[in-house]
């Protein structure tokens, strides 16, 4: 006996949604990788000054130094990569920390993203693979395989002079909000945590949270795209550090802070956490700051618009 059309329909579209990939977890925010101007200066700011250890390097296939790691914790790095061309960009690409990469390439590939055909295995034995955002920004997506070196160097490189031991958000510039949030948010699950405004105008920045994990993004909202080499401000690292006063203190006591040319001056910013900021050499921002607001209380997100 045939079915009725109407039983069928309901039937095919629950098979259809059945068959459609889901979304393995994001657990956090994995690197940032930086294209730097003079490596052994940024090793000095990050390793000297920040306290921060270089676990390993990649070189070319013809000699040089293709990109090395540091490391702010056993699944968070900064990727530091010898500039192709001065005055660019200094962002490179943001990554994201998934459980399962072939899973996730799937399931992007099922909501229209662009992915490649397989799932790669990198140099430092993770499976990763890149895609693009509305912006255009690289976003790489990586899997810790247990034989990568990654899990080889797990319990390793963490010294005491760390000043931070987890990178709580990473900064990126966005156009279009509408756009951002379709892609991180409907696309990859992240979810909108808080809004923040400068002047109480025009909304300056949004924050959005991996869908498996505390850490974030910080949508750094423009009306004009800054210049090519004016974007350290915006693409920038922010590290939770538990007591600000602490932490430029011993900043301050540390001997490659004589090299280090700024001021170390803790203000409290517009979302009423304490925070200071630093630049390293090739002006990009690297803001430490409290986890925790001065009062405790959570700080009402804005209303006002975002600029485009």
């Amino acid at each position: 006996m045939k079915k009725p059309i109407g039983l069928l329909v309901p039937l095919l579209v629950a098979t259809c949604a059945a068959q459609q990939p889901e979304r393995p977890p994001i657990t956090g925010v994995a690197h940032i990788s930086l294209y730097v101007h003079n490596i052994e200066q940024s090793r000095h700011f990050y390793k000297d000054l920040l306290g921060y250890e270089e676990p390993f390097q990649l070189d070319k296939p013809d000699g040089g130094l293709s990109l090395t790691f540091i490391k702010i914790n056993d699944r968070q790095y900064i990727e530091l990569v010898p500039e192709t061309k001065e005055g660019t960009d200094r962002l490179n690409h943001i990554s994201v920390e998934t459980t399962d990469a072939d899973a996730m390439r799937r399931y992007l590939g099922s909501r229209g993203i662009k992915v490649p055909d397989t799932t790669p295995t990198g140099r430092i034995g993770n499976a990763n693979f890149n895609v693009r955002d509305p912006d255009g920004h690289t976003l790489e997506i990586v899997q810790y395989l247990p034989t990568g070196w990654s899990a080889r160097e797990k319990g390793k490189y963490l010294g005491p002079n760390r000043i931070s031991d987890r990178m709580a958000h990473l900064g990126i510039l966005v156009g279009s909000l509408g756009d951002a949030l379709k892609f991180y948010g409907g696309v990859l699950g992240f979810r909108e945590t808080w809004r923040g405004s400068k002047d109480g105008k025009i909304l300056s920045w949004v924050n959005a949270a991996a869908p498996d994990s505390q850490d974030y993004l910080e949508f750094m909202l423009y009306e004009d795209l800054p210049a090519p080499d004016k974007r350290g401000t915006q693409h920038h690292i922010c590290l939770f550090v538990p007591d600000i006063a602490k932490a430029v203190a011993s900043l301050e006591a540390r001997p490659a802070r004589k090299d280090y040319k700024g001021t170390l001056e803790i203000k409290t910013g517009i979302n009423r956490k304490r925070q200071c900021n630093l630049y390293d050499p090739d002006g990009t921002r690297v803001e430490l700051m409290e986890p925790n607001t001065i009062d405790g209380k959570p700080t009402p997100p804005s209303s006002a618009p975002p600029p485009r």
